[in-house]
């Protein structure tokens, strides 16, 4: 498997209808993408517009397809050259929800030193927690090799919720082939 997100920040008075519509028409194009479990089409109006996007892929060379491939030249064509940041999920969990209203992003680093395996349980039982919840759509947790952090996803069928942990985001359009 193979975790990304992407973000475009835009300027504060950026039309995000323009995204709205950007999502509502590109997104039916992802529900039925080979090797792709979800992508999620996300923003934050609130505190400066962003428009982002998240992806789990089941198939890491489908994403590396994606990347290298005329798909994702709709993104360079419109947005320029985005930083990726990726992720090597550890838990996939799916929840009883049907659709996602918003996203919640939160990372925490892993300390020189500790306990990973038993960080991984923690956080594997806490997925379970999470996923058990009717509101849940999917949650999954992700090591970011790089900065040796946690990263845990969690789509959820509730409006955002600013007292969420977490950064969280407005689901736009959830494309979900593989969930």
């Amino acid at each position: 498997m193979f975790a990304k997100q992407y973000s475009h920040r835009l300027p504060a008075d950026y039309d995000m209808g323009v995204i709205r519509r950007r999502a509502a028409q590109l997104g039916p194009l992802w529900d039925n993408a080979e090797g792709l479990l979800f992508k999620a089409f996300i923003a934050q109006e609130q505190g400066g517009n962003v428009y982002a996007s998240v992806y789990l892929w089941s198939d890491p060379l489908q994403a590396a397809d994606f990347l290298l491939g005329s798909r994702f030249q709709k993104v360079l064509d419109s947005f320029g050259r985005p930083h990726i940041e990726s992720w090597l999920p550890l838990d996939v969990q799916r929840g009883p929800a049907q659709a996602a209203l918003s996203l919640y992003r939160e990372e925490w680093p892993l300390a020189p030193g500790a306990d990973r395996a038993a960080i991984l349980a923690e956080e594997k039982a806490r997925n379970l927690q999470v996923a058990d919840s009717r509101d849940t759509f999917a949650v999954f947790l992700a090591l970011d090799v790089q900065a040796w952090r946690l990263v845990r996803i969690t789509l959820s069928a509730k409006a955002l919720d600013g007292a969420h942990p977490g950064t969280g985001y407005q689901v736009f359009y959830l494309a979900h082939p593989g969930i």
